[in-house]
């Protein structure tokens, strides 16, 4: 079946929010008067959901404050988040191949889908993305595939349709239990061989790799 959309992570697939990140845990960490992480265990976290942030950050026994942990990370989020953000070289250039090609282009996060659109907005390129599903849009986060499930209703197309753009294990992990065709990108902190597992169809360097790919692949 022919390709008709394409689904991309954001943190670290997309975009490099890592500075932000960084801040609004060790803020989060400060106010609940937890040690603060080193910025390189952090970096070694993003795309998690909150509470297994909170876990492998501060240990099991802090699962129980990950609502205030989740409080105090969103309250500095809205403050820093979107400033401290940016997106990828050559993301704009790929969104507008498939969008020439007549492919859908679509995000799937566990950041908050209304963070998503406001770097998207200031960027330029909201108009190149259909749709957008966040944390706040599925109960479940990755590496369940609650929220690729969901952008395949959204879209209105079946599994087999579409290709899942990340960078890290639970991505590749939400991938293979949705039955999707996973594209590994090298943009976050795994190695190319950390994805074997998930069997990618393709290793690529960044996302603006995919169009030549897609184009030897049709």
């Amino acid at each position: 079946m022919s390709l008709r959309a394409v689904i991309f992570d954001f943190d670290y697939t997309l975009a490099d929010s890592s500075k932000g990140i960084i801040d609004c845990i060790q803020t989060a960490q400060a106010g609940m008067e937890l040690p603060i992480s080193d910025p390189e265990a952090i970096r070694h976290t993003i795309g998690l959901a909150v509470p297994e942030i909170l876990a492998t950050l501060n240990g099991e026994e802090q699962r129980s404050r990950t609502d205030e942990f989740a409080r105090r990370f969103r309250d500095r989020a809205d403050e820093v988040m979107a400033d401290q953000t940016f997106i990828y070289s050559g993301v704009r250039q790929t969104l507008e191949s498939l969008k020439a090609a007549d492919v859908y282009s679509a995000i799937a996060s566990t950041k908050f889908r209304y963070r998503i659109e406001e770097i998207l907005e200031r960027d330029g390129l909201r108009s190149l993305v259909n749709t957008v599903i966040g944390a706040e849009d599925v109960a479940q986060h990755k590496p369940d595939p609650a929220c690729l499930h969901a952008v395949l209703e959204k879209l209105g197309i079946s599994a087999d349709e579409a290709l899942y753009v990340g960078d890290s294990p639970p991505d590749g992990e939400a991938a293979q239990r949705a039955g999707i065709d996973f594209v590994a990108v090298l943009t976050g902190t795994t190695p190319a061989s950390g994805f074997d597992s998930f069997c990618p169809v393709v290793v690529l360097d960044d996302v603006s790799a995919l169009p030549r790919w897609l184009t030897r692949n049709d």
